[in-house]
């Protein structure tokens, strides 16, 4: 499959607010009563536009920057554990697919300020075109003018830039110490990196300048290892610090062990299993020698490395490539995997030794899953992208009720009825984002995820998954 950022170039920016450093953010609000519409299905007429319809979310905010990122990863902060009460801030780590391998970074952000509302899953009474949204738009001047009467603020973001040679395939931030980042270059070589002096500095300061005119800083990483080939496989363990894997386009999987804080062992023995690239790896949860792979080949492997190189367990998940797979944390027992040919799955490896352990498929994308990923606060839910241009949330706990539903839309008096084929495990659709290709829940924020496109970054909290927010939290 091929992975690298379409037509990559320079995202374009608009001059106003940035001498702030506050970044844009988009949303729009319809003039038009509202109308379901199904994306790879319905057709847009001549003059007809597409709009977002912000009651939909609790919280909607893009943003543009430099280039454009393939992968990025969430980094746990000491904001708190379990955060509800807006405005908030997050920090992540993304890598660069510049037109010039000597043109890449890593960035790290911090972004704050970002604002929203805590919406009524049943609303008190019937949606208006007149509702308000807090979120912005940087299409119009009525960011400008939203601030300037002192209503929402834009989010406000700090960056640190580090210099990278080549495009970054993939970036993934250790869990238990979170300023140790690794990234899988073009060229062939996994390197590990300490950011902790550029977390601390965003932590600690005011943003000055605007993200455009951050300066690049020359910073070697603590290690460095050569694949035969590129790759995109990389996955930090959940259970013991500093453990690693990476996984490349000639099948090949290597472990990496820590020796001290700073330094690693790289097993140059790989593993080998599959007959094509190895696309992800994913620790499992609960056991900590125990991990999973998928590749080009179609195959999902479960692997344990006290028994050898080759996998303990291997099966068909696919009839194309398995692009991504995502093991659940609350139910370790699952295991989801995304396909070339727009499908998804639902593993149980219980069922392993009886042959199928499909528990649940879908065929509603059109386009090849890009990232799949269980949420970290509902065992039922997972997010997935596609390069359809869709990402979509789904419960898989929920059955179609008929009753329920005539229920629901007699207490909201809606007016507008889903399309009867779509699945009613289908929770939400996000759009807008073109190229789609990684996506991520954040751990700290329930019902938050981010992603990366083409055309720039997401942050969205659909207010149809409100219920997923514990209602004693502390912000």
């Amino acid at each position: 499959m091929v992975r690298s950022i379409k037509n990559r170039k320079k995202a374009k920016r608009k001059s106003k607010g940035s001498s702030n450093g506050v970044a844009a953010s988009s949303s729009s609000i319809p003039s038009v009563p509202a109308k379901v519409w199904r994306p790879g299905v319905d057709k847009l007429e001549e003059g007809e536009e597409l709009q977002c319809d912000p009651t939909a979310y609790n919280s909607l905010h893009a943003f543009n920057i430099s280039w454009p990122s393939l992968s990025f990863d969430i980094v746990r902060d000491t904001l708190g554990l379990v955060r509800t009460e807006f405005p908030h801030t997050i920090y992540f780590v993304a890598g660069t697919q510049a037109e010039k391998a000597s043109w890449n970074s890593i960035g790290i952000y911090k972004i704050s300020n970002i604002s929203g509302k805590r919406r009524e899953l049943l609303p008190s009474k019937p949606v208006t075109d007149d509702t308000d949204m807090d979120s912005d738009s940087s299409d119009s001047d009525e960011d400008d003018e939203g601030e300037e009467n002192g209503g929402y603020k834009l989010p406000v973001w700090q960056l640190r830039k580090v210099a990278h040679e080549g495009c970054v395939n993939r970036i993934r931030a250790m869990q238990q110490n979170p300023h140790i980042c690794a990234s899988w270059a073009d060229g062939g070589h996994v390197q590990i990196w300490d950011f902790s002096s550029h977390l601390n500095t965003l932590a600690g300061s005011e943003p000055t300048v605007s993200p455009g005119d951050s300066s690049v800083f020359n910073q070697a990483p603590l290690t460095l290892f050569k694949h035969k080939d590129e790759g995109y496989a990389l996955d930090w363990s959940p259970l013991v610090p500093g453990r690693l894997l990476s996984g490349d386009c000639k099948s090949f999987i290597h472990l990496w062990e820590p020796s001290s804080a700073t330094s690693w062992n790289v097993d140059t023995a790989p593993f080998v299993g599959h007959s094509a690239s190895v696309e992800d790896l994913q620790w499992s949860p609960t056991e900590p020698h125990v991990f999973s792979s998928c590749s080009a080949d179609g195959n999902v492997a479960i692997w344990d490395v006290r028994s050898g190189k080759s996998p303990a367990a291997s099966f068909k998940a696919h009839n194309a490539d398995v692009n991504v797979i995502s093991w659940n944390r609350l139910a370790s027992c699952m295991l989801a995997s995304g396909s070339d040919d727009g499908t998804f799955s639902i593993h149980d490896l219980r069922l392993l030794k009886e042959g199928d352990s499909v528990v649940a498929h879908f065929e509603y994308h059109k386009q090849p899953i890009t990232s799949i990923e269980w949420s970290p606060h509902e065992a039922s839910t997972l997010a997935v992208s596609s390069a359809d241009n869709q990402l979509t949330i789904w419960d898989l706990s929920l059955e179609k009720d008929e009753e329920e539903e005539a229920e629901f839309k007699a207490k909201t008096q809606e007016q507008v009825n889903a399309p009867e084929d779509l699945p009613p495990q289908l929770l939400f659709v996000h759009q807008g984002q073109n190229d789609l290709k990684e996506l991520h829940w954040h751990a700290q924020i329930p019902g938050m995820i981010v992603s990366t496109a083409a055309d720039g970054f997401n942050i969205l909290m659909p207010s149809n998954i409100q219920t997923t927010l514990p209602s004693d939290a502390a912000a």
